[in-house]
């Protein structure tokens, strides 16, 4: 006889509703977007966990189309924003206006307020504007002349930027780097990709219109909710954190590296592995699970001496070494 709850019941039903519900959206991502489902599965966990992703890849790569996809099939609201140079902190948190009829002034909110912000090209922009984002990503409120005011839940940034080797980029610095929970790399499709790309765009698809090219959504807000619910009660073993714990500590050991993972790295990494086990319908995190987000949670938060970047050593490189120096726990 089961001793589970009435209420326990529920619950997972409901987990189990919003796990399938969730996958549902890689399906109709994948009527838009083609060969990206890694980035797809980044930008879920990231939901799961009430995270942000940056996103880098050349122009071209569908990350904005990405984006507005995610935001079709999830049923939520999304705006905008095309980082440039002029850019001010005003135009994504929003100011105060005078209201013309009232005569007073009135705060007129920033595209910020929303579920799903698109943040193209945030390299673009200089660092006073990149910090707008801080607060907004870190405790979910802006404060305008001084008013607290809080943002929709769920609220993901989905930050895009071209390699920092392209012309007119300012290197985000790391304490936003740090605000975000994974960053995803976008590669140029293989080949038999870039064949269905240009099949479908053959056949009349128009990457502006989404809608055209049939996504509906099956999944919302709600399901969201009770997927982050399902993955806090995921289980962390002692042995699996502690090798969380141990892979943080090789990266600040590295001779390589002048920034090692920070506890909130390794905190960014548990969670993250903790939302992709619940996804994969697993109750506890495995160390393939950690193996699996490793890279994706913690590479960014990483810094190369100069003597290494002047070797030509790649900061993904170096992970991968931390990682295969770090006994796998049975």
């Amino acid at each position: 006889m089961s001793d589970m709850s009435p209420t326990d019941r529920d619950n997972d039903r409901d987990h189990d509703r919003a796990r399938e519900r969730l996958g549902d959206v890689r399906r109709e991502v994948a009527k838009s977007v083609v060969g990206q489902d890694s980035a797809v599965s980044g930008l879920l966990v990231a939901l799961l966990c009430g995270g942000h992703v940056l996103m880098e890849g050349v122009p071209g790569v569908a990350k904005t189309l990405l984006v507005r996809s995610l935001a079709a099939a999830l049923s939520v609201d999304t705006r905008r924003v095309q980082f440039t140079p002029d850019l001010m902190p005003g135009d994504i948190t929003g100011s105060m206006v005078v209201d013309s009829h009232a005569g007073e002034l009135t705060f007129r909110e920033g595209p910020v307020f929303t579920h799903l912000l698109l943040a193209d090209e945030i390299n673009r922009t200089p660092p006073k504007t990149q910090s707008a984002l801080l607060e907004a990503m870190e405790e979910g409120q802006v404060s305008v002349d001084g008013v607290t005011r809080p943002l929709p839940r769920p609220f993901l940034v989905a930050a895009t930027q071209n390699p920092v080797e392209y012309e007119g980029t300012y290197p985000l610095p790391e304490a936003q780097l740090d605000r975000f929970l994974l960053k995803v790399v976008l590669p140029v499709p293989e080949r038999a990709d870039e064949l269905e790309i240009l099949r479908r765009h053959a056949d009349g698809f128009d990457p502006r219109d989404v809608a055209a090219a049939g996504i509906t959504p099956v999944a919302g807000p709600d399901d969201i909710t009770a997927g982050q619910h399902g993955a806090r009660g995921v289980r962390v073993s002692a042995e699996v954190a502690g090798y969380i714990v141990d892979i943080a500590r090789a990266t600040r050991e590295s001779p390589s590296l002048s920034l090692g993972v920070s506890p909130r790295g390794a905190t960014a990494l548990l969670h993250a592995a903790r939302a992709w086990a619940w996804l994969s319908g697993r109750e506890f995190v495995t160390p393939d699970d950690v193996k699996a987000l490793a890279h994706a949670t913690l590479v960014h938060r990483l810094g190369l001496r100069p003597e290494a970047e002047l070797e030509g050593v790649d900061v993904g490189q170096v992970l991968a070494s931390a990682l295969g120096s770090v006994p796998v726990p049975r």
